[in-house]
């Protein structure tokens, strides 16, 4: 580590790469961080109420307003040029607008793009000047880099939002039971949902409600939702629904079981995690103690770890433990994963 800072202090190209690469990084995260604020529900709630209320104080008459359209935009990026770019690039940009939705973030393909050069880019310039790879091998190194871990951590948002919803999903059928004992029709319990239920599963309602009062059906607008909630769950309810529909009965007694075997489903989860934490524990173990013994070994002796950086047989004998260790704790996480 010494020597890497040393090396930094002497080449002035390489300070001047690292705080433009900085800097680009502090921006990007500025303008997404400005963003997500922007469209938070408060800010819109708040400019929602402003508008309501302005009407009444002496605003332009209706006719003399600009036209609104309701058509939904579809575009990728703000800039028109870049917007045709990313349609003609991107191989299945209708693919990758749903994995993006399904995070829960209002990111356009545009910001992931702009994210995945960044990454790449900042990847490529330490390749190349901090472990003095090769043009061609750095630029690899970027590319793999740039398009790998975005689109990794897209994966994990997803994952991490559907098991939030699946574990408040069982909540939602209850309220909907009792909203539906009490009298009410099935859409004001799904517009109870939606106010009742903490994220993510209020606002999925809430987006149900909004599209079957601009005039799609209850099925149409749950299919669309269940594209984006792709778990078994919420497709077993829309399921119960749709037969409900057609062949009539109990649906409140119907969705009651429904949120029992959920809640059941939910337990046998959790006994199978409880059960597996052994396995679990001795592959994140096995898999941290190559790293650990590295950092004990360079504090011990720096220049014999280095080796393995500045000699192409080191390059080589990390990029086969690499390989290897992932393999291993891939088998293990295999193992100790069920599908209930």
């Amino acid at each position: 580590m010494n020597q890497l800072f040393e090396f930094i202090g002497r080449d002035p190209d390489v300070i001047y790469i690292v705080l433009t690469g900085g800097l680009l990084l502090s921006v990007t995260l500025a303008a997404m961080f400005v963003k997500f604020e922007a469209e938070s529900p408060a800010r819109r709630l708040k400019r929602r109420i402003s508008t309501l209320g302005g009407r009444y104080h002496g605003l332009p008459s209706v006719s003399s307003m600009p036209t609104v359209s309701v058509k939904r935009h579809k575009q990728d990026s703000s800039f028109a040029s870049l917007d045709k770019l990313l349609k003609r690039a991107v191989p299945r940009p209708a693919l990758l607008r749903e994995r993006l939705a399904k995070t829960g973030f209002r990111l356009s393909i545009g910001e992931y793009a702009l994210i995945n050069v960044l990454i790449g880019t900042l990847t490529a310039l330490a390749s190349f000047y901090f472990f003095r790879y090769g043009i061609a091998v750095a630029m690899l190194k970027g590319l793999a880099v740039g398009v790998g871990l975005p689109h990794m951590a897209v994966s994990y948002l997803i994952k991490r939002r559907l098991a939030k919803f699946t574990h408040h999903f069982p909540e939602a059928i209850e309220l909907i039971v009792r909203g539906l004992k009490s009298g009410l029709p099935v859409m004001e319990s799904l517009k109870t949902v939606a106010t009742e239920i903490p994220k993510p599963v209020g606002p999925e309602f809430a987006e149900i409600s909004n599209s079957v009062r601009l005039g799609r059906t209850m099925e149409e607008s749950m299919w669309l939702a269940a594209k984006r909630i792709d778990t078994p769950e919420f497709k077993f309810f829309v399921i119960s629904l749709s037969v409900q529909k057609e062949t009539g009965g109990n649906l409140a007694e119907t969705l009651e079981n429904l949120a029992d075997i959920l809640r059941r489903r939910r337990q046998m989860k959790l006994k199978i995690k409880a059960l597996s934490s052994e396995a679990r524990a001795s592959a994140y173990i096995i898999g941290a103690l190559p790293f650990i013994m590295f950092g004990i070994i360079y504090l011990m002796n720096a220049s014999y770890v280095m080796e393995l950086f500045n000699d192409p047989r080191g390059h080589f004998m990390l990029g086969a433990g690499f390989v290897s260790l992932g393999l291993g704790i891939g088998i293990m996480a295999k193992m100790v994963r069920f599908e209930i």
